[in-house]
């Protein structure tokens, strides 16, 4: 083969041979990202197309992004199964995609981490609304906490318009004072007498 040929094939090896996301390790169509210490802000945003089997399992996973299964059309299995999964509303895709699997015994051991209540369930038989509620608590108490630096901040306005009305009027009374004493002298001062000194001086 000549050495153009090589240039040409070395060339399109990205195209067909996409890197591996780190910190995964890749084997043919297998993405292997097990025990990796994955976090949610560690995910890879993408994966190869040609992906036929993933494995995030054992990592510190609480959701999958939404849409990040969306593209693997060549997907058979997902290892999931040894993350703290946070049964809240970014759940909801996770469970969405899990119940258009055909076999879903595959993923009985994807269970909640938290909340306490929803603690050792399966994610793919959760209801809707059973994760929906815990959206709501959690819009709640941001709404509280809102609610609550709202006040604080009125509060804080408060106070400094009193002080501003308190040192303004104060100021008035300052400058009231310094008028009356400005006239109590210029009345007890002789304008005959100060006009002769000066002429005397």
């Amino acid at each position: 083969m000549s050495l153009v040929g090589f240039f040409f094939i070395f060339a399109l090896l990205p195209l067909v041979a996409p890197d591996c996301p780190r910190p995964c390790r890749c084997a043919a169509n297998i993405v292997d990202c097990m025990s990796t210490d994955l976090t949610d802000d560690m995910i890879p945003l993408s994966f190869s197309s040609l992906t036929n089997k993933l494995y995030l399992n054992n990592n510190y996973l609480t959701f999958i992004p939404k849409g990040l299964f969306d593209n693997l059309h060549n997907l058979q299995a997902v290892y999931l199964r040894g993350n703290p999964w946070e049964c809240t509303c970014n759940i909801l895709y996770l469970r969405s995609w899990l119940q258009w699997q055909e076999n879903r015994t595959l993923y009985r051991d994807v269970v909640c981490s938290t909340p306490a209540h929803l603690q050792g369930r399966i994610i793919t038989y959760l209801s809707e609304d059973e994760i929906i509620s815990t959206c709501q608590s959690w819009y709640c108490g941001v709404a509280l906490v809102a609610q609550i630096c709202l006040f604080v901040f009125i509060l804080v306005q408060a106070i400094l318009l009193f002080l501003v009305v308190f040192y303004i009027c104060r100021f008035q009374r300052i400058a009231k004072e310094a008028r009356r004493t400005m006239v109590e002298i210029y009345e007890n001062t002789d304008p005959w007498e100060s006009a002769r000194k000066n002429s005397i001086d």
